[in-house]
């Protein structure tokens, strides 16, 4: 008999990744990740940045783990696409990892990335940052890899040391979280091509993520390229966000100008193609199916 066990979100990301390099677009509401994967992504992303940006705040920790874990249920609930999401610092020390984990499992994600950052924390690519120790890092990455109850569940670990005590730092680091039991890497604020390449040739057989975002330290680089150096999972955490935070900008100051929104029109998404993303037609069907009409 053929074995029924529904695979686990976990083990979906590790499969897509066993095939990769993968491209990781950056949804920030469920919408986008319908979008996402129609358009044929093995893998979406949820961005503390894009997050808290959304809900009108910096990212610099202010949101607390549950407006986290729901907009993961959400966005979970809304794909079969894997969902991989920031955890930020764990929202707290090596004990409160434990819940932090048990939250997003439970909210129906395939993995987490923890960083190793100080609270309180700032974006990656901003200059000011501090890290903790390597110990404590360390300790919060045996208490995720120990809550979780899915072996497949992923525990990425992040680092910000390059960019505070520079490179080699970030390599020692980065093989003390391996030895805890980390799934992978994400190096945070490589500053070239070049670095790029020599952290995944100084952590060889290590699980990588890059991380492409704009306008900050690491240069843009194609997911083929970053394969070919050894890398993954490729990061594109804010990429839809600021363009339709841009696009949102130019029609709303357009409509201010004018007073009609006919010349943002051509640049909108129809109802029609609206209620396709959505599937509104099986909601109608199965309501009449419902009533017995």
């Amino acid at each position: 008999m053929a074995d029924s066990t529904p695979i686990s979100p976990g083990r979906r990301l590790r499969d897509a990744w066993a095939h990769g390099p993968i491209a990781i677009p950056g949804v920030f509401n469920p919408l986008v990740a319908k979008m996402a994967e129609r358009l044929g992504f093995h893998a979406v992303y949820l961005s503390g940045g894009a997050l808290s940006a959304g809900n009108g705040v910096p990212d610099i920790g202010l949101l607390a783990l549950t407006e986290f874990t729901q907009a993961a249920q959400l966005t979970a609930q809304a794909t079969t696409l894997p969902l991989l999401c920031d955890a930020d610092t764990g929202f707290g020390e090596a004990l409160n990892v434990e819940r932090t984990v048990r939250m997003f499992e439970s909210a129906g994600v395939a993995g987490i990335h923890l960083e190793d950052q100080e609270m309180p924390k700032r974006c990656g690519h901003l200059s000011g940052k501090s890290v903790v120790s390597a110990e404590v890092m360390v300790a919060k990455i045996r208490a995720a890899v120990a809550a979780k109850k899915d072996k497949d569940f992923v525990v990425l670990a992040r680092t910000d040391a390059k960019g505070v005590h520079g490179f080699d730092d970030a390599v020692t680091r980065a093989k003390m979280y391996l030895d805890a039991g980390a799934d992978g890497i994400f190096p945070e604020a490589m500053e070239s091509r070049e670095e790029f390449e020599r952290f995944a040739k100084a952590v060889p057989g290590a699980t990588l993520l890059a991380n492409m975002t704009e306008f900050g330290k690491s240069p843009n680089i194609d997911v083929k390229a970053l394969g070919a150096m050894g890398y993954r999972l490729i990061l594109f955490p804010l990429t839809a966000f600021r363009a339709a935070m841009k696009t949102a900008e130019d029609t709303l100051r357009d409509l201010m100008t004018n007073g009609v929104q006919t010349a943002s029109i051509p640049n909108m998404q129809t109802r029609a193609e609206l209620y396709d993303v959505l599937g509104y037609t099986g909601y109608e069907e199965r309501d009449r199916a419902y009533f017995g009409g």
